[in-house]
């Protein structure tokens, strides 16, 4: 119920007092800090839960059977769904990192290069597009919010579609630029 209303309070803003937190999840100042000791502990939990979030969605989509393509769209679909880029790019820069965030941060990298170059060589991905494509793309989604919570989900839903078919092999738009690296 805390992490929960943190990660609410602080993707909208991430300098809100930690009182906003405790009011979002009706608990108390004391329960909130027996549990996260300061603010930054607090925000150094959001972050390794949303990294362990996007690790446990793609190594499903690496075990899942069928087509490369199908894993990866639902892959898609689940971490928008998961507001996994929003936390990373709105708590950049508001805690000091430690050791597991590095740790964690390395092993989504190598998992999702894996599941993105295993879609691409499956031949149903367009070859010029690159795994920092999609993450820019992704972080870019992940800014969108207009009005209600659900009303924001359901346009970032509406926006990795149009992204989805974009990837697809037979995708006419030629990119302009060299790809990011």
């Amino acid at each position: 119920m805390i992490l929960k209303a943190a990660k609410a309070v602080f993707v909208e803003d991430p300098h809100a007092p930690i009182a906003k937190v405790g009011a979002r999840a009706k608990v108390g100042m004391a329960a909130l800090y027996r549990r996260y000791p300061s603010k930054e502990d607090l925000l150094a939990t959001l972050c390794l839960n949303g990294q362990r979030t996007y690790i446990a969605e793609t190594e499903a989509a690496l075990a899942d059977t069928r087509s490369p393509w199908d894993a990866y769209v639902d892959f898609l679909r689940r971490i928008v769904a998961e507001d996994t880029h929003s936390l990373s790019s709105r708590l950049a820069g508001t805690f000091t990192p430690t050791e597991v965030h590095a740790q964690l941060g390395e092993r989504l990298q190598e998992l999702g290069e894996r599941l993105f170059e295993r879609t691409k060589a499956s031949s149903a991905m367009r070859q010029d597009v690159t795994f920092l494509d999609v993450g820019f793309m992704l972080e870019a989604i992940s800014q969108t919010r207009l009005g209600s919570p659900e009303r924001t989900a359901e346009l970032r839903q509406r926006l990795l579609s149009l992204l989805i078919d974009s990837l697809k092999t037979g995708a006419t738009t030629r990119l302009p630029g060299k790809a990011p690296t």
